[in-house]
């Protein structure tokens, strides 16, 4: 999750849930419904869910890999979904409920910026503990909307794995949502440098988690998997 768009919470959704896949049974939920970009990250661009004896059936990545997102519900990617609470709320139910999602070993849902209503409806549908991974840039812009990303999850009970600085550099700024987890005392999982090869991975739809240029982020994931 994070306060504000634009930050690369669909990277490391789509990043982690492809690491974690390596040795777990992950499934991965898009409820971005206005911005569903995890197809197009994912490279599953013109995939659509099936409906069998009831049961919505998700897209395999890989064996190990479903994904679900509003983006193979439209014929066209730029097709914008124009609707309000109540049918969020179904959707995101009928997305938990009515898919046939097996066992898994991690459930990664890809939120929508800010709370809204799908945030809001995830955290009161998940029937088990959810924890929250938060995302943001360096900027001191984006700063004050991580402070409310935390302040939300607090307020609504989500346990907070900890925060994400994504592309730290010279052009963004580094080290400032370091200091703002340290002051809200939450866990600091690490940063993501600012790089074009991770921009063209999510523009390719292979996702960059494997590339050996990008060893923090292998380091993230083993901290995620640690609090497990």
């Amino acid at each position: 999750m994070s306060g504000k768009g634009g930050v690369g919470k669909t990277t490391v959704a789509v990043n982690l849930a492809v690491k974690l896949s390596e040795k777990y049974k992950v499934g991965l939920l898009d409820i971005d419904i206005h911005g569903p970009n995890v197809p197009k990250m994912l490279g599953l661009e013109g995939k659509t869910l099936e409906e069998k004896d009831g049961k919505i059936k998700p897209v395999n990545y890989n064996n190990n890999l479903k994904v679900v997102s509003v983006g193979f519900m439209l014929k066209e990617q730029s097709t914008p979904v124009i609707w309000r609470g109540p049918l969020k709320h179904k959707l995101v139910s009928q997305f938990l409920n009515d898919v046939e999602w097996g066992d898994l070993d991690y459930f990664i849902v890809d939120l929508p910026p800010g709370t809204g209503d799908e945030v809001i409806s995830i955290t009161q549908l998940i029937t088990k503990p959810a924890e929250a991974v938060i995302v943001s840039t360096p900027q001191e812009v984006a700063l004050l909307d991580v402070r409310k990303a935390i302040n939300f999850a607090r307020r609504l009970g989500l346990e907070i794995d900890g925060v994400i600085e994504n592309m730290t550099s010279e052009v963004f700024g580094t080290g400032n949502v370091e200091k703002v987890a340290e002051e809200e005392g939450i866990p600091f999982l690490g940063k993501i440098p600012l790089h074009k090869k991770i921009s063209q991975s999510g523009d390719s739809g292979k996702p960059f988690v494997n590339d050996k240029e990008f060893k923090e982020f292998a380091e993230i994931v083993e901290k995620i998997e640690k609090i497990k």
